[in-house]
């Protein structure tokens, strides 16, 4: 049935803990080099890299989610933050919206992005 839709919050949060995972398995593929000391170091700081990377994310995300609008899903009644002009709940995915101009319409992320030109 399409394109599977998840709360912006969440995606971020999902890509930081893929980092961090990322981290993980760069820094063990490090240990097949245990005889090579350079390249074994290399691998260790690339996934110490990675894990820096996802603490900046967390942090961004976190700093974020501070300043973003609290509303009550209409479906499931539990408080969701919401980015742009529309997101999905956190908990039951309903889409949702804050416009007046998109109510009713079917959900599409791109109602977010800003429109350069409108074509006459």
């Amino acid at each position: 049935m399409g394109i599977k839709y998840s709360s912006k919050i969440n995606k971020i949060r999902s890509f930081a803990l893929g980092l961090i995972f990322a981290g993980f398995i760069v820094m063990y593929g490090g240990i097949f080099f245990k005889s090579n000391v350079i390249v074994m170091t290399i691998f260790m700081i690339l996934g110490l890299l990675f894990i820096i990377a996802s603490t900046v994310v967390y942090f961004w995300i976190g700093m974020l989610s501070t300043k973003t609008i609290q509303v009550i899903c209409p479906s499931c009644d539990k408080p969701t933050k919401m980015l742009g002009r529309v997101d999905m709940c956190m908990y039951c995915r309903e889409p949702l919206t804050l416009d007046p101009e998109l109510e009713g319409k079917e959900f599409d992320e791109k109602y977010n992005r800003k429109k350069l030109e409108k074509k006459s």
